[in-house]
């Protein structure tokens, strides 16, 4: 077939200018890049395979081959993997499928050295090339397609690319790379594997280089140019070796494996070009037999928030790849950790939907959980904030599996790493508490937030228990938008002149979090905008018989400003929870906070119609001002409003509010 000549998708050739303009500085990546692509294609048939062995051909030993030509001035990375057909080699080489270069190009830092790490994470790994090489030539054929359905691609790395079919008798890909002038050193092959030690030693396919060997120069004719004998060197010998382990990670015993090859491990399969806060690497067995290597990262990743975003570890059988996304294997609100799975139990053919109904996978599911907390709570108790946390030895007993080979930091580098962890992930851990009811205890006692003692988010329960005056029976809570909204909230006034600390809690989860959380060791939670302020054995008696005094005083008052503000307000009363403030809005204890309602408009769900209680302050100059007044029915709808803006709310008819203010004014 003759050539054809593609175009490429506009957002590759805008990543293709950026990468052949070096923006990279970490050029070494690539080789990272193009062996890990042909590993996964080494996966992606043995997995394909499992229901037709013919795809094996003659070949059933997988394999990676990196050789290179420095005459030719090439270095090709090949793979005996699951090839592509020519429509595959249009389609994965001409388009980025996943999140594109729009995303790619606004997470840029200017950093070129973390920058570099991105191009993983995109999913655009085989453009990399373009770092070291001015152009690039692929040949592959697909398992199971015969010899003649080879394709050749070739492109420049500039605006297009050729596409012509080929005899191709291995199946598989290979990958040249046709260097710049300045990339003479990937023409060493111990460069080649000192990068593929760094990068790529984990991986568990044999990655083979051709040996070599010295030579000694030989005797030419006397008075040549090299004085009568040519320089010896090093020649290829026609022997290949494997030049990495060759073994999955995982697999090895602990004492096998540095600290520096499982974080290069784990940069490895997460694309991130920090090192994680922690890991655990452990054998199972009981039950369930599986290892689990997980990881939790130092940093969120952009798409942390995107609920179309795949998320889970990656899961293998009996040391045969299955799957990257393994969701089912950990709870959504653990998406942040990555890492291995690789179960002894579970069917080869095992598929997305056999995962969900599998008792295995629901054991080890309730294993890497307790795994992941036992991790987080290990990090918490060296944490200088942090409340000793439950004793994660004690957890695992009860998870009645027998675990080995635990790998962390020590005690010293932990400190201060919660904190770290909890800043970039809290909001994640709180949703556990509407998805884990089994593990909701230990859950509440990794949260953390901030106070009206503290604006840090490093208060736990157990450190405000701790705290808690003589005769305080409630953990007390408010939650706003921002932290500014809940520290000068009305609401918090009497509070704050009696010194009973608040926590404030501003994540957007909160709200729908703390609908499953009524309680800490015994003692419940009570939001300050909900229900009338008891603050029982901390109101003396004399608080206690002034209110009931300025509610009967203020009786025809109130009948007056519930009639005014009846499309408002459910409720109007007088509360002793207000210092400085005229009033408040508060809900009953059994109604949608204001705030919760707000959250659920803004993200386009319905949500019940809340008519808050207005309470007021019978003290405050404006409220005494109000009977009799002229103006009583604008001055009540000033003070609802008011009450509203103050809790981060808006007027219902912001320019009659202002309409209103106005009036006044003048």
């Amino acid at each position: 077939m003759s050539k054809q000549t593609h175009s490429f998708q506009a957002e590759v050739a805008q990543l293709l200018h950026l990468v052949t303009h070096a923006l990279y500085s970490n050029k070494e990546i690539f080789l990272r890049e193009l062996v890990s692509n042909a590993s996964d294609a080494c996966d992606k048939l043995r997995f394909e395979a499992l229901n037709n062995t013919g795809l094996y051909e003659d070949q059933p030993q997988l394999e990676v081959r990196v050789s290179f030509d420095q005459a030719a001035r090439t270095l090709t990375i090949a793979d005996n993997g699951i090839g592509m057909s020519q429509q595959e080699a249009i389609d994965h080489l001409g388009t980025i499928a996943k999140s594109g270069t729009k995303d790619f190009m606004g997470k840029l830092s200017g950093d070129q050295q973390s920058d570099a790490q991105l191009i993983g994470q995109f999913g655009v790994g085989f453009y990399s090339g373009y770092i070291v090489a001015d152009k690039i030539t692929v040949e592959s054929r697909r398992a199971g397609l015969p010899a003649e359905d080879g394709v050749r691609w070739v492109s420049g790395g500039t605006g297009d690319f050729e596409v012509e079919q080929i005899t191709r008798a291995q199946r598989g890909t290979s990958v040249t790379l046709h260097l710049r002038d300045d990339a003479d050193e990937y023409l060493n092959a111990w460069k080649i594997k000192q990068i593929i030690g760094k990068y790529s030693d984990h991986i568990s396919l044999p990655i083979l280089m051709e040996k070599e060997e010295w030579k000694d120069g030989e005797l030419l004719v006397p008075g040549d140019e090299n004085g009568g004998r040519q320089p010896g060197g090093m020649v290829k010998t026609g022997e290949w070796e494997t030049v990495n382990q060759a073994s999955a990670l995982w697999t090895r015993p602990k004492k096998d494996v540095t600290e520096e090859q499982y974080q290069e491990f784990y940069r490895a399969i997460s694309h991130d070009s920090e090192n994680p806060l922690t890991w655990a690497h452990n054998r199972v067995e009981g039950n369930a037999e599986y290892t689990q290597l997980l990881f939790i990262p130092a940093k969120a990743p952009f798409d942390l928030w995107n609920r179309d975003k795949k998320a889970g570890v990656k899961l293998y059988v009996k040391r045969v790849f299955i799957m990257d996304d393994a969701e089912a294997l950990l709870p959504s609100y653990l998406r942040f950790v990555k890492g291995v799975i690789d179960s002894a139990d579970l069917p080869l053919n095992v598929s997305r939907e056999l995962l969900q109904e599998s008792r295995d996978v629901k054991l080890i599911r309730e294993g890497s959980t307790k795994r992941v907390l036992s991790m987080l709570e290990d990090l918490a108790k060296h944490d200088q904030h942090a409340a000793p946390a439950a004793d994660a030895a004690a957890a695992d007993a009860a998870a009645a599996d027998a675990v080995t080979d635990v790998v962390s930091d020590d005690d010293k580098a932990k400190e201060g790493k919660y904190s770290a962890f909890y800043a970039e992930f809290g909001a994640v851990l709180k949703e556990g508490l509407g998805e884990d009811f089994g593990n909701r205890e230990r859950l509440a006692k990794l949260l953390r937030f901030a106070s009206t003692t503290s604006d840090a988010a490093n208060v736990s329960f157990a450190e405000y228990k701790a705290r808690m005056k003589p005769g305080q029976d409630a953990i007390y809570y408010i939650t706003a938008d921002t932290l500014s909204a809940a520290k000068n909230s009305p609401q918090l006034e009497v509070f704050k002149k009696k010194g009973i600390e608040v926590l404030l809690m501003t994540d957007r989860v909160d709200e729908w979090a703390l609908n499953y959380l009524t309680e800490f060791d015994g003692t419940p939670l009570q939001s300050v905008a909900k229900g009338a302020v008891d603050l029982g054995d901390l109101q003396d008696e004399a608080e206690k018989k002034a209110a009931e005094e300025a509610a009967e005083t203020f009786k025809p008052l109130l009948a007056k400003l519930k009639e005014a503000l009846k499309d408002k307000a459910d409720d109007v009363r007088v509360t002793t929870r207000l210092v400085d403030s005229p009033a408040c809005l508060v809900v009953k204890d059994d109604a949608m906070s204001n705030q919760l309602a707000r959250l659920l408009k803004q993200a386009g769900q319905s949500a019940p119609e809340v008519k808050p209680v207005l309470e007021v302050n019978a003290e405050h100059p404006l409220v005494k001002k109000l009977d009799g007044s002229v103006h009583f029915h604008d001055l009540a709808h000033i003070l609802f409003d008011q009450a509203l803006l103050a809790e981060g709310g808006l007027p219902e008819d912001p320019a009659a509010y202002v309409k209103r203010v106005n009036a006044l004014l003048v």
